[in-house]
């Protein structure tokens, strides 16, 4: 059994570690313990002073070293005493704040629970439990279930929070955070993920300070700027030594993680939807769920931590035909032509990729009404037949008679003014009352909360996807949201919007995915926008980033690369100069590069002279050729690109017998020793032998003297090395 309860200690394990919680002598649930097995009740490390002005519970008496305010808690709550970062915090009808949670009972649940409306990591009944542990504040009607999965072998815990209005009054949930760990003792960094547009998942790692260190967006969206995931460290934590932590949010819209070091150098991490655009107002009966997140440790490093959220993510977390199958390589339009394009144009583009061993022609955007900028059209979700004479299923047609598959671009959340379903529906669009919207990429945002647009975009999409043959959906969103307002909600509710959104954005999700098992869809936002483990429930893949330069691209899908599977990377090779950065790269590293995830091209390809088509052949067949390993092989960060002068990665397939080493050295430079890197995750007495060359090493020998690279002449140089086991 994973889960265990005795003298009021609730016990979770795992094949590598244990979480423990206890039930004090006053109903508070503390938190006892997350990391390796020991085999010990961990209480025995609760031992508080009294802390001048941090109050004791009322039942606590003269009991001074009792308090909230610094015993670890399991679900820490807002009002009662407890003055750091709260998990939860309310509004009673009366304009009170208090919320003292003492627990009430506990249920165990064969296999792992689902959450109304939102995505959720699933297991089949025998392979996870689930543990729910009620809590009930002393004066209200109110309950809180906090929930936790189990997914034992996979040494992965979810966190989970249902909020129940038992009470005759309505009650306004202010923040519900999904997860909340407090941690006594530790000397903790933690490491985020920030960036920018074309520039996201940058790794910066920090030491704790005292007060309060946040990521978060309040921006509609999971975001460029930060990513709902979170590591925390011990100071000598690398790849392959140390004790670290991680927790990752399944949820696509406004986000926050704040990590507290508190006056006794104490931790707590809470995670959740975003406080500031968040308000729940909860009737009589009703019930609340919150986002779902995962949690997994690792005493071993960030390569084991990342191997586990990698198998989580997809074999738990993705689903549908294309969550562990092979990819098709495909080919976009979009750098290639942008608005300017015809059926001619895209036929031909097919034509050529189709004679290279590409699989998929994706169009992207400006195949859809009054579409030749982007300052028109969006909503009109029917084919432009100026640009795509005889219609799509005529230009789908000759695609596939060429023996490829054809893939399509929508952004069906967003809406431009200059549209007929903007001048139909005007309502529809989110804006305050009164005031000019601001506008993003020169659109508006469409009402996902309010149900009739939800029918509406069911409507027309399933319609295009029904009539045609198409096989790829690229899912788009071009803007952050703000003007939060919608006339479907009385004006003191409007902050249930920015999350009434995102439930209909999975909705429509769930549905199309559903009706359409066979089409793979990939979720975009601007690139890296919405790279979150919410939207890859129905998307298995995202596109990375809209940066495709291979130099840039190396140092977005390192950060990239901590938490979420290589599998559900888009990544493709782009012309030079690069769209965005202007740098003329090697087709070789590009090709390089965009083979750490799954592989296509954004280019025209009549550009490429005979020898760099003859590489792109080559790279077609060389990735389907290691694409099992790629997807199925453990992935290793070799080396930091963020230091400067090479990224190397590495792919170990899980029987330890096959080994691919990819790269970029980024700059030659003269009079200096062929760069070496120490591969690791081989079997130390196996000898490994280098594809075409006649030389052997053992295992041992790579990992700890390494592998000598090829000489480098030229800058961006792309490295690919395959290595069999010979030994057996």
């Amino acid at each position: 059994m994973a889960i265990k309860i005795e003298h009021g200690v609730f016990q979770i394990e795992t094949a590598d570690t244990m979480y423990q919680m206890k039930v004090d002598a006053f109903g508070v649930l503390n938190h006892l313990w997350y990391g390796a097995k020991t085999g010990c009740v961990m209480d025995y490390l609760l031992d508080y002073p009294d802390v001048g002005f941090s109050g004791n519970i009322y039942e606590a008496e003269n009991q001074r070293t009792y308090s909230l305010d610094t015993l670890p808690l399991e679900y820490a709550s807002g009002g009662v005493g407890d003055f750091r970062v709260p998990a939860i915090s309310v509004t009673h009808e009366n304009g009170s704040c208090a919320l003292d949670l003492r627990y009430q009972e506990y249920h165990i649940v064969k296999g792992k629970c689902r959450i109304p409306g939102l995505p959720a990591v699933y297991a089949a009944d025998d392979k996870a439990e689930t543990l729910e542990i009620v809590l009930k504040d002393t004066a209200t009607d109110v309950i809180v279930i906090l929930k936790y999965g189990v997914l034992e072998q996979e040494n992965v815990i979810t966190r989970s929070v249902v909020v129940c209005n038992q009470g005759k009054t309505p009650v306004i949930l202010n923040r519900v955070h999904s997860l909340c760990m407090d941690i006594p003792y530790g000397d903790w960094e933690w490491i985020h993920f920030h960036g920018r547009h074309t520039k996201e998942r940058q790794v910066e790692r920090a030491a704790l300070i005292h007060g309060i260190q946040e990521s978060s967006s309040g921006r509609g969206m999971s975001s460029h700027q930060q990513n709902p995931t979170v590591l925390l460290c011990e100071r000598n934590t690398t790849e392959n030594y140390g004790f670290c932590m991680g927790a990752a949010l399944l949820y696509s819209g406004g986000f926050q993680t704040q990590i507290e070091r508190d006056q006794l150098d104490q931790t707590r991490i809470v995670m959740g939807i975003h406080p500031d655009t968040f308000a729940w107002q909860l009737e009589e009966g009703d019930s609340f769920y919150a986002p779902e997140v995962m949690l997994s440790c690792s005493d071993k490093g960030f390569a084991e931590l990342s191997h586990r959220f990698h198998h989580v993510i997809r074999n738990n977390v993705c689903r549908g035909k294309y969550k562990l199958s092979p990819r098709p390589v495909l080919i976009n339009n979009w750098e290639a032509t942008y608005f300017d394009f015809n059926s001619t144009k895209i036929e031909e583009i097919a034509r050529q990729a189709s004679a290279l061993g590409i699989d998929m022609m994706v169009l992207d955007d400006g195949w859809f009404g009054k579409r030749d900028s982007d300052c028109s059209g969006l909503g009109d979700w029917v084919v432009n037949e100026k640009k795509l004479q005889g219609g799509l299923g005529r230009l789908i047609g000759r695609i596939n008679d060429l023996g490829m598959k054809f893939g399509i671009w929508m952004e069906p959340e967003m809406v431009s003014e200059d549209s007929e379903l903007y001048r139909s529906h005007p309502e529809w669009a989110i804006r305050i009352p009164g005031r000019a919207p601001m506008r993003g990429r020169y659109q508006l945002a469409l009402d996902m909360s309010n149900p009739e647009v939800i029918r509406y975009l069911h409507r027309v999409i399933s319609k295009i996807l029904r009539e045609n043959n198409i096989e790829y959906v690229k899912w788009d969103i071009n803007r952050s949201i703000c003007d939060w307002y919608t006339p479907t909600l009385p004006e003191r509710r409007q902050l249930e919007l920015p999350h009434r959104y995102i439930l209909g954005l999975y909705e429509l999700l769930e549905r199309l995915t559903g009706e359409f098992p066979d089409i793979l869809f990939e979720g975009c936002c601007g690139g890296g926008g919405r790279f979150d483990a919410g939207m890859l429930y129905y998307c298995p893949q995202t596109w990375c980033s809209d940066d495709t330069d291979a130099h840039e691209r190396t140092v977005i899908q390192y950060g990239t690369s901590f938490f979420y599977p290589i599998s559900t990377v888009g990544s493709h090779v782009s012309a030079v100069p690069n769209h965005q950065t202007g740098r003329m790269t090697s087709i070789q590293a590009r090709g390089a590069v965009a083979m750490a995830g799954s592989f296509g091209y954004e280019l025209d390809l009549n550009t490429l002279s005979e020898e760099e088509k003859q590489e792109v052949k080559e790279q077609v067949k060389t990735y389907k050729r290691y694409q099992d390993l790629i997807y199925n092989g453990l992935y290793y960060r070799v080396c930091d690109p963020m230091a400067g002068k090479l990224s190397v990665w590495e792919f170990v397939a899980k029987d330890q017998s096959e080994v691919l080493v990819q790269g970029v050295v980024y700059r030659a430079e003269p009079n200096e020793l062929r760069k070496r890197v120490r591969l690791t995750g081989l079997a130390e007495e196996a000898e490994y032998q280098v594809e075409g060359e006649e030389t052997v090493y053992t295992g041992a020998a790579l990992m700890a003297g390494g592998i000598l690279l090829p000489e480098i002449k030229g800058d961006d140089v792309a490295i690919q090395i395959c290595l069999k086991r010979t030994d057996r």
